[in-house]
């Protein structure tokens, strides 16, 4: 036995040192390096080192689409002078096969390829979303020794078959600027930071964002939250800003209860220089552990707390859905042939439901207030295709005419979680509401366990009642338009004319009191006979230049900012104004006075079902 086993030993060990020389001769990792310290005419150059490739032809992609941004965008066009070498150094034969794609030959000998990389931040001229525009958040910026937006899809790309294989990033950098993301740094230099990846998909989930160190860190119910924030001219910082986010994060995680396990959060705020080419695309992006968002730098902080406190909530809502509970067509996504799901009305729909819904949930906001915020949705969903099947439009969103409705997943898709979530509230006598509904698919799937696009209504319908299902089919699926109104009533609330505060600047919810002179960018009052109430009570007469508001000057390059500064003053607020008037500079002072407006909305007016209608918006 001693011999046998000494023979077999023998066998084995030789059986080893193969299969360990095999692994030794096959590389299965891509590595990349990127020198942020060598910008280039606003260029960067990559370098990647492929994986043992043993095909005579390989094909290199820079992605067309990514997860989350439901359009072409083809990130190829930032790409030039791709060039590949052998490990001679010689350098092979590369064609360019479409805007994203390039056929590398003799790949069998590739040792390294490079390309330099165009940024997008400074040649937006609009929002740019489902245009021929990169959406910023999914936009990438090079500004040498300030910022680098490291969306990293718009940098680094994957050889044909490769997707599943781990990535090594190295990225050289100036001490002064700090590299913020999910992803940890395995190298502890000030200015080598290095990343390891299981897979393509973790690195473009993971976005970095280098600036100076500006950044703070808090942790809500086990989970460390970034916050890095970009702002040129120092206008926002992290720490001023932090109040609203950490109020927001912490309400969210308390809506959501134990449906979120993630152990770290990273939360990338640009804000956009807008004296200068710069972003232009406003909003943000979603990944499993993190969000990019992009702002007006000139935004009032108040305003950008608020819009802070919706976006960013919108995006967080994401680790929900899709990045919990998703299809094969986003768990194996395809980015360069992307196969889109039928489900956007509960990726985008439900999520942005669940923005509105902890709102008032938290007691962030009023009972009134979000009743507002759905008639708002219900106004603008009108304006769209109300009778295309919204399966059909969310599977074929990349072309027309589906894709001109893309923007209802956020108005008709949060109306129909509002349903769903009404429809369910009723049959439970408020025991249960869309989120346990997310909890139950998050437990049954999660992020690696994709369900079949064709069998998810048939999955919620078991999971809930037999009318959540008929729903699905006839508004959802079915292109018979959602009768609101029936399901507002199920909770006790009916249409009502109900005020809303107008803008101190207009005279109903679209007409101006005042008006910009193009050559000299003045802001004046308009010469009208009826002003309002707020400036009558200021002494403004028609004509009146508008010089300074509480010591802050405006002209026709700040007037955004003016208006947005405006939405956050309350009624009897202290206001001081500088004008010109006749040529000559005076101070009105008093106090802020806003005209209400009545619109059509919703209240609670049935009492009977007040009970209901508790359970439905704080859960209780």
């Amino acid at each position: 036995m001693k011999k046998l086993f000494l023979f077999a030993f023998t066998i084995a060990s030789v059986l080893n040192y193969n299969v360990s020389a095999q692994k030794k001769a096959t590389v299965q990792e891509v590595k990349v390096a990127i020198n942020l310290n060598e910008v280039k005419d606003d260029k960067l150059m990559v370098t990647i080192t492929p994986p043992t490739i043993t095909a005579t032809e390989t094909t290199f992609h820079i992605p067309k689409t990514v997860p989350g941004t439901y359009s072409a965008d083809n990130y190829g066009k930032l790409i030039e002078d791709v060039k590949a070498y052998s490990k001679s150094g010689k350098e092979l034969t590369v064609t360019k096969t479409d805007e994203n794609s390039w056929k590398i030959s003799n790949s069998n000998t590739l040792a390294k390829v490079t390309y330099w990389v165009n940024d997008t931040y400074d040649t937006e001229t609009g929002r740019g979303f489902g245009k021929d525009e990169i959406f910023s958040p999914a936009g990438t910026n090079i500004d040498a020794g300030k910022n680098f937006m490291l969306n990293n899809h718009g940098f680094i790309g994957y050889f044909e078959g490769k997707l599943d294989i781990p990535y090594n990033v190295t990225i050289q950098h100036p001490a002064t600027l700090f590299g913020s993301t999910s992803l940890v740094d395995l190298n502890k230099s000030d200015t080598i930071d290095n990343f390891k990846t299981d897979r393509y998909f973790e690195l473009v989930d993971n976005p970095i964002m280098y600036a100076k160190p500006d950044y703070v860190t808090f942790t809500v119910d086990g989970m460390e939250i970034l916050f890095s924030v970009y702002s040129a001219n120092g206008v926002h910082t992290a720490k001023s800003l932090l109040a609203d986010l950490e109020k927001t994060m912490r309400a969210q995680k308390a809506f959501l209860g134990p449906i979120n396990n993630n152990k770290k959060y990273t939360v990338l705020l640009y804000l956009s220089d807008m004296s200068k080419p710069d972003a232009k695309g406003f909003g943000a992006l979603e990944h499993h552990t993190s969000t990019t968002v992009v702002f007006p730098e000139m935004m009032p902080a108040s305003a950008l707390g608020e819009q802070i406190k919706d976006v960013v909530s919108h995006e967080f809502f994401h680790i929900v859905t899709p990045l919990s509970i998703h299809s094969k067509e986003i768990q194996y996504f395809d980015y360069n042939n992307p196969k889109m799901s039928k489900h956007l009305w509960m990726y985008e729909g439900v999520t942005e439901y669940f923005a509105n819904l902890f709102q008032v949930n938290q007691g962030l906001i009023n009972a009134d207030e979000f009743y507002q915020r759905m008639q708002s949705k219900i106004n603008n969903a009108a304006t769209m295709n109300d009778t295309m099947s919204f399966t059909e439009m969310s599977a074929n969103v990349l072309v027309q005419p589906y894709k001109d409705q893309y923007l209802n997943v956020y108005e008709k898709g949060a109306l129909i979680g509002m349903c769903i979530d009404i429809i369910i509230r009723e049959k439970s006598n408020g025991a249960r509401g869309i989120l346990d509904l997310m909890q139950k698919l998050s437990k049954e799937f999660g992020p690696n366990k994709p369900f079949n696009d064709d069998e998810l209504f048939a999955k919620i319908t078991a999971l809930t009642y037999p009318e959540v299902g008929a729903f699905l089919a006839t508004h959802v699926a079915g292109t018979t338009p959602i009768p609101y109104d029936e399901y507002f009533a199920k909770v006790g609330v009916n249409k009502a004319k109900v005020g809303v505060p107008v803008n101190p600047f207009l005279k109903d919810q679209s007409t101006p009191y005042i008006t910009v002179n193009g050559a000299t960018k003045e802001i004046s009052v308009l010469d009208t006979p009826q002003l309002n109430d707020f400036m009558t009570g200021l002494g403004l007469k028609g004509g009146d230049v508008i010089v300074a508001i509480n010591g802050t000057n405006y002209n026709l390059d700040t007037i955004y900012d003016m208006i947005m500064t405006s939405q956050t003053w309350k009624a009897d607020d202290p206001i001081t104004i500088k004008i010109k008037r006749g040529g000559k500079e005076q101070t009105l002072t008093g106090k802020v006075k806003l005209a209400m407006d009545e619109v059509e909305g919703y209240q609670l007016t049935d009492t009977a079902k007040e009970k209901l209608n508790q359970a439905w918006l704080t859960g209780k």
